[in-house]
């Protein structure tokens, strides 16, 4: 859909007037699209459905039939586009006034009258506290690391006397009971990789064992498989010295490369802390610049949020019912747990454009581009510029300039906070006192642009 031309007047109270000027060839196609329609719902002597010429139907249902078809069906598309590129946030049904189009060649304008929720003033960030952890990697993660670097270069003996234990790798032979069959697979017990009954079923089998195993799918359904194991192997693991570092990394000693898991943990542990910042900094000017978001945005953004979840379910096969009685949550559990991150990711983005307005941030064109670009790079695409164009083709762009400047906006909060130890925050909080209200725990950060639950 083409970005409809849009300019809005205050009205006062939280409503606002939008005025929109939808382009031509937009006209156009919904006159199309509705007169597509109406020929499919007329029983025409000596025409078929759908094949009445343009003339012959003007004819019969008249001109304004056909334009007020045109214009009712598609009005409420070409609000909502007008509304966000104004970043306007609806709350209530708009009320209409316009003009029928003449003809499938003008432009088209309307008027809609709306209730809007009230913007946010964010408050000053620069005196906000906010505990910052500092990144410290525990020997225990070092170890851990070296433990999957060993299993890496583990030379598997044979086993005899006993039978498969966690760790073991088996090749076997499968059998299925509606006629299919694998050879010589491969599976290490404990890896994870296989479902919870069959990893049952292979315990303690030996080597030239042939076993039964009845096993249950996501969607419970019961299969049986007959599984022979051909050959049955543990890991011998090597030493963990100067020899290790040379056969499973580039370095030549143990030191080097307890070094660089160290560094490797450590980025990835101080990215995890600055985006728990980043969440807790955005809560924080949520609380002090006290965002109240309507409850219609919310429920209606937790519907979309719901609506994805099931998606997610329904792609993986697994049956919402399924998914109810293995998690043990209910449906009004989960309900509520979209209406709770509706109304938080609300907040946070209602703050933050708060925030852009203040700063005067804008994303143009040229800047928008070269992020697309730089995310397409960063996946891998062939051809970044072709990306970037279908991205622009789309539509998407806008919402894209939109995650963009709130990004840029929460970069900026997150570097003027005032950052504190976690201990001088929880010093402070054992000070808290009946009648103060308690400080929530930061939530996973909310991207801009991001829809679906974390």
């Amino acid at each position: 859909m083409a970005r409809v031309q849009t300019q809005v007047e205050e009205l006062g109270g939280d409503r606002v007037r939008l005025k929109v000027e939808v382009p031509s060839h937009d006209v156009k196609h919904a006159v199309e699209h509705a007169a597509s329609d109406l020929a499919q719902s007329l029983k025409i002597p000596g025409f078929r459905k759908g094949k009445v010429p343009m003339p012959v139907l003007l004819a019969r249902v008249g001109k304004e039939r056909l334009m007020s078809e045109a214009v009712e069906s598609h009005i409420g598309g070409w609000f909502w586009n007008a509304a966000s590129n104004t970043r306007v946030r609806p709350v209530t049904q708009p009320e209409y006034d316009y003009d029928l189009p003449s003809s499938s060649n003008d432009a088209f304008e309307f008027t809609a009258e709306v209730g809007v929720q009230p913007k946010a003033e964010a408050a000053d960030w620069t005196t906000l506290e906010v505990p910052a952890a500092d990144a410290e990697v525990p020997d225990e993660l070092v170890e851990h690391e070296l433990e999957a670097l060993r299993g890496s270069v583990a030379e598997l003996v044979p086993v005899d006397g006993r039978g498969a234990t966690e760790g073991d790798a088996l090749v076997i032979d499968v059998d299925g009971d509606e006629g299919e069959a694998q050879r010589d697979l491969v599976v290490t017990l404990g890896a994870g990789r296989l479902l919870p009954d069959l990893e049952q079923g292979l315990a303690g089998m030996r080597a030239g064992e042939t076993r039964e195993i009845e096993y249950a799918l996501p969607d419970d359904e019961r299969r049986t498989v007959e599984v022979t194991v051909k050959e049955l192997k543990e890991p011998v693991l090597p030493p963990v010295d100067d020899d290790l570092a040379r056969a499973a990394s580039e370095f030549e000693t143990l030191e080097e490369l307890r070094g660089d898991i160290d560094a490797r943990l450590r980025e990835q542990i101080e990215e995890e802390l600055e985006g728990e910042f980043r969440g807790a900094a955005v809560d924080a000017l949520v609380a002090a610049s006290n965002v109240e978001v309507s409850d219609a945005l919310v429920e209606a953004r937790a519907g979309n949020l719901l609506r994805a979840f099931v998606r997610g379910l329904e792609q993986r096969g697994i049956a919402v019912e399924t998914y109810l009685r293995l998690s043990g949550e209910s449906a009004e559990q989960i309900q509520e747990r979209m209406l709770d991150e509706a109304r938080r990711s609300l907040s946070r983005e209602l703050v933050l454009e708060s925030v852009a307005e203040r700063l005067e941030i804008e994303i143009d064109d040229d800047e928008l581009r070269a992020f697309i670009r730089e995310q397409a790079e960063l996946a891998g695409e062939d051809d970044p510029d072709a990306v970037v164009e279908q991205v622009w083709h789309s539509g998407r762009h806008e919402q894209l300039r939109t995650d963009l400047r709130l990004r840029n906006a929460l970069d900026r909060v997150a570097s003027e906070v005032k950052r504190i130890p976690v201990e001088l925050a929880k010093a402070r909080e054992k000070l808290w006192t009946p009648g103060q209200d308690k400080p929530e725990g930061a939530a996973k950060l909310w991207t801009p642009g991001q829809k679906e639950p974390a």
